[in-house]
């Protein structure tokens, strides 16, 4: 599975980040900056094993964006295993349905279905749903899998994203959109030197859930305590009058 998603528009202008400055002297930003274009940054994720791959551009018309995907797409395709040694007709229409179960809107499956190779999860736009876009995925042997409106934090490329823009970008005054582009491109080589996977309900969320384990609900208010509260039955209530 992989995780496409476009950031930006990223400004020629002072990003504030953090500092150690002394008491009662806070570190201030340029209030004049040029403004000489933006930045937008393609991303492509791996959350298996957090590899990245992205390329900045000026700006991302729909003609901008399916040229970098199919080159890009096409190298990740070319370099899976094989799939003749466990092709098998009937299994591989059965996964391409069992993906469209819960969508929205399936598209139509060709007669003759290539294997399906990988799973690519982005947002629902209109460029992204074009006949000739889905057309091309399909042929590729892959399943495009939109996220529904307001649920883009489905999209784990948004998260690696604001990564990559905090450490390229915080503190930082560029001058220029190929200035950010390379700032952003140069982090993202950094980062798949030593990648983070991304894991779906992972440590964070087992703590999470420990958490609320040892709470417990005071009626049917929202709020909680972590040790039980002392019930007084009727029988007991009534021995004492």
């Amino acid at each position: 599975m992989w995780c496409e998603e476009e950031a930006g528009p990223f400004q020629t202008l002072p990003y504030p980040g953090s500092s150690w400055q002394p008491q009662g002297q806070p570190q201030r930003q340029d209030h004049q900056y040029l403004r000489n274009g933006t930045a937008k940054l393609l991303t492509l994720l791996h959350p298996a094993t957090g590899q990245v791959r992205v390329k900045g551009v000026e700006n991302c018309p729909n003609t901008v964006l399916p040229g970098w995907l199919k080159d890009t797409l096409g190298e990740i395709v070319k370099s899976l295993p094989p799939a003749e040694n466990w092709f098998d007709a009937q299994l591989n229409r059965a996964l391409w349905h069992r993906w469209q179960q819960d969508l929205q809107q399936c598209f139509e499956l060709p007669m003759h279905l290539p294997p399906l190779r990988l799973l690519l999860v982005w947002d629902n736009l209109a460029g992204h749903k074009t006949p000739a876009m889905v057309e091309w995925l399909v042929s590729m042997g892959v399943m495009p899998l939109y996220t529904p409106l307001s649920g883009s934090w489905l999209n784990m490329a948004e998260s690696v994203q604001r990564i990559l823009k905090r450490r390229a970008l915080e503190g930082q005054h560029p001058q220029s959109p190929q200035e950010i582009m390379d700032a952003l491109e140069a982090v993202a080589r950094g980062w798949n030197q030593n990648p983070t996977p991304f894991v779906w309900a992972g440590k964070r969320a087992a703590r999470r859930a420990r958490f609320r384990s040892r709470l417990h609900r005071c009626g049917a208010s929202g709020a909680s305590t972590f040790r039980t509260l002392q019930r007084h039955h009727k029988n007991a209530l009534s021995s004492r009058k």
